[in-house]
């Protein structure tokens, strides 16, 4: 008779299911395990602790070959979030400026958006990448032959080579204040706004930001000393000797991912757009509104409840295409993979790494911008 109940009936054929699920996923770990057993293949994350005995020519913070292979896998995340941060920036700026002129009035802006969307978006990633790499590598002059942007700007077939503060306190204590300053500048920005919501009051924004978000780094950095001096590049040997480097590869990488995944975005912020109804454009024109602050101020805010879930595809997508990197050499998280399985034979447990790290960033990015699309829906009063 309890089988009759349809709740019963649901949590056992739930239960049922779970069991399956369990018991699959049991004899697969055992029988895996089982095999690597026979044939003498050690499991185990204990090789992340051992000596990575390998070089990574591009890091964002201290690595050499005597450091672990876990600072090795951490040195190859900071690549592949520090790549995926400057290409989502870029994306999301090109792609909306490429969407809003896809609808200007101006025919040859308009159509020179629609050609970039579709040429861009039906060309494989993977190919724009060996061809961004081929034009820093082929296509730009020798180092002894640089193209000089300014006094102190080079660019050649090694990458872009330019000006780089000197280590001093002054410039570390700017770099520190900079995160704080950011935070206390959005928060003015929500003061403001919730000022103009409950009073009507309309403070200003864009100048106290800007001075904010400049201001603490300088003042910390004068309080520190102020400190002037700068490694300045210089042509020595066969290479650029001093200042900062960008390589052929980062480039190459960070452009080829912005101005594909920028198409994308592009058709969204369009999409988006042509979403707000005609009558809030009207209402605007009523109102007196220039151009660009119909769009600032009525369609863009309204716009945006609808652009950003796709928005959240796109940067998913372009987070993951940044694996990329492996095939024009960039040491991303999956090229350092790739060397401590060959050196380990681990593939295993370089491959679960891999697959947890990158699930980790995807869930941050849903989470964040879940975040953020709830805090610009539309609430009805």
């Amino acid at each position: 008779m309890l089988l009759n109940n349809e709740r019963t009936r649901g949590i056992v054929y739930q239960a049922l299911l779970l069991a399956i699920v369990v018991g699959v996923g049991w004899y697969l770990v055992s029988n895996t395990l089982h095999n690597l057993a026979a044939r003498q293949i050690q499991v185990g994350f204990g090789f992340v602790g051992r000596e990575a005995g390998f070089e990574i020519a591009e890091k964002l913070i201290e690595y050499d070959a005597s450091n672990s292979y876990g600072r090795a896998f951490a040195v190859g995340l900071l690549n592949t979030l520090w790549v995926s941060i400057l290409a989502i920036i870029g994306a999301t700026v090109l792609g909306t400026l490429v969407g809003i002129a896809r609808l200007s009035p101006n025919w040859l802006v308009a159509r020179l958006a629609s050609v970039y969307v579709e040429a861009m978006r039906n060309v494989p990633l993977l190919l724009q990448l060996f061809v961004w790499y081929g034009v820093f590598t082929e296509l730009l002059p020798p180092v002894r032959e640089a193209l000089s942007l300014g006094d102190w700007v080079f660019l050649s077939q090694r990458g872009l080579r330019y000006p780089w503060p000197a280590p001093a306190a002054g410039w570390s204590a700017a770099a520190w204040m900079l995160l704080p300053a950011l935070l206390l500048a959005f928060a003015y920005r929500w003061l403001a706004r919730r000022r103009q919501q409950l009073t009507g009051t309309q403070w200003p924004v864009a100048w106290p930001m800007a001075l904010i978000i400049m201001g603490l780094p300088l003042a910390a950095w004068a309080v520190a000393g102020a400190p002037t001096q700068l490694d300045i590049p210089r042509l020595g040997g066969f290479d650029f000797q001093g200042g900062h480097a960008l390589s052929p590869e980062f480039l190459a990488l960070v452009i080829g991912l912005a101005t594909y995944t920028a198409a994308f975005i592009a058709e969204v912020v369009r999409g988006g757009i042509l979403a707000v109804p005609h009558g809030q454009t009207e209402a605007a024109l009523a109102l007196g509104l220039r151009p660009g602050q119909r769009l600032r101020l009525v369609t863009m805010p309204q716009a945006l409840r609808v652009i950003i879930p796709p928005l959240t595809s796109q940067y998913l997508n372009l987070t993951k295409n940044s694996s990329l990197a492996v095939a024009i050499g960039y040491p991303d998280l999956v090229g350092v993979a790739n060397t401590v399985m060959n050196q380990t034979g681990q593939a295993i447990e370089a491959i679960a790494i891999l697959m947890a790290v990158y699930l980790t960033i995807s869930l941050a990015i849903s989470l964040f911008m879940n975040w953020y699309n709830a805090h610009m829906r539309l609430v009805e009063r």
